[in-house]
């Protein structure tokens, strides 16, 4: 059994699943809180754990640069009150090589991995043939590759600028899609599409995350036959599964 939690800009998911994916309870949603100090992060995953069954393992997705389960940075748990409010320095200072995956291990006392949240997402609908691109839309942007079934170094991809002074997190995110609707909003999915498209030259892209169901009919019609999109559901189901999937 692994307990797998998704952890977002507006609120954190978790839930336990059999090793073919299936959840074994009801998914189990808390709202992200801010400020969000490490200890409390540490303390609302062990809390979320203990309202699901039992575990043997466990992956936890988190916004931002992982490496082999240390923060490198982290985009909206350093701030004030959420995404796009103030950074706070104590907080950064926190976050800013925290080693979440030890942390977590030994509060949840199974054996726990870090990740970043999309390349968790994406171990839940990859085939394992060619070079496989995932692209979540949420809060912002996220991206994972891989190669073969084997997941490629981490690229963070949203924080690069789409132009000046925009990066693909502003350009793309949520707030963006509030403010101009689906329809607008969507042409900017299939932007970022045209413009990821020869920088991978992927075999086949994924567009998953919350938001994907937003895109509009017009839009979907357009993006491509390599473009496949993916429900929010495969960030859970990743968890299982990217145990399985070596890194490359």
């Amino acid at each position: 059994m692994t307990l797998a939690v998704d952890c977002g800009g507006g609120g954190i998911k978790g839930a336990v699943l059999d090793e073919s994916g299936t959840a074994r309870a009801h998914p189990v949603r808390v709202p992200t809180p801010y400020p969000f100090p490490t200890a409390l992060f540490v303390e609302l995953i062990v809390g979320l754990a203990r309202q699901l069954p039992p575990a043997d393992r466990a992956t936890v997705g988190l916004p931002g640069m992982i490496r082999h389960g240390v923060v490198v940075t982290t985009p909206h748990y350093v701030t004030r009150s959420g995404p796009r409010s103030r950074p706070l320095p104590e907080l950064v200072e926190q976050w800013d090589g925290f080693d979440a995956q030890t942390a977590l291990q030994a509060g949840l006392g199974i054996p726990t991995r870090v990740l970043n949240d999309a390349e968790v997402h994406a171990a839940g609908v990859v085939a394992g043939q060619g070079l496989e691109v995932v692209l979540t839309l949420g809060t912002g942007l996220g991206c994972a590759v891989f190669d073969g079934g084997r997941l490629a170094p981490h690229i963070e991809m949203s924080r690069a600028p789409v132009k000046a002074g925009v990066s693909y997190d502003t350009y793309i995110g949520e707030h963006e899609r509030r403010r101009l609707g689906d329809a607008l909003w969507s042409r900017r999915v299939a932007r970022i599409i045209d413009l990821l498209r020869p920088v991978f030259v992927w075999d086949r892209v994924y567009v998953g995350g919350g938001n994907s169901r937003h895109i509009t009919p017009s839009t979907l019609s357009r993006l491509g036959d390599d473009v496949v999109i993916v429900p929010n559901a495969a960030a859970l189901v990743g968890g299982a599964r990217i145990w399985h999937l070596d890194r490359g």
